[in-house]
């Protein structure tokens, strides 16, 4: 399963604003609102907020990874956001967050939750990802960076 497979261009923001974490994250779940794989758009919503309450997404160097396995969903899905402004976001290392995948999966797809999570984790580690994301402009370009990056790691 490839992130490129799973993310669309209808599925990602760019040079939003939002004032806080709880935003954001519900800035993205209602990406999926007439999506004919979630069951449950509010009970999907909340998996992701009570796993943010357990331990901040907020990886490091500006980025987050929400996410949750629920069983409000058929499938995988994925988004993403690149903020016009930082927002605090209770980061491991502190700094304020401005790009963010959101990642819920099937409560049954843990391995593929799971890898899913580890390739973006490799992806946003990567020195030059994070000014490539920076420089885009439109969402197309967004997701060519997104997709161009997947494959060094496929």
């Amino acid at each position: 399963m490839k992130i490129c497979d799973l993310i669309s261009p209808e599925k990602i923001l760019n040079g939003i604003s939002a004032d806080s974490k709880n935003e954001i994250i519900d800035n993205l779940v209602n990406l999926f609102k007439d999506d004919n794989r979630v069951t449950d758009i509010e009970k999907l919503r909340e998996s992701v907020h009570e796993r943010e309450k357990i331990m901040s997404t907020g990886v490091g160097k500006g980025f987050a990874i929400p996410h949750a396995k629920t069983k409000n969903t058929k499938d995988i899905l994925l988004a993403f956001a690149k903020l016009n402004k930082p927002i605090d976001f209770d980061s491991l290392d502190g700094e304020p967050v401005d790009i963010l995948f959101l990642l819920i999966a099937k409560d049954t797809q843990v391995s593929q939750h799971i890898k899913l999570l580890s390739r973006i984790s490799r992806m946003i580690n990567e020195e030059g990802f994070r000014e490539k994301i920076q420089d885009a402009e439109t969402i197309e370009k967004l997701h060519e960076i997104i997709c161009s990056e997947e494959k060094k790691y496929l």
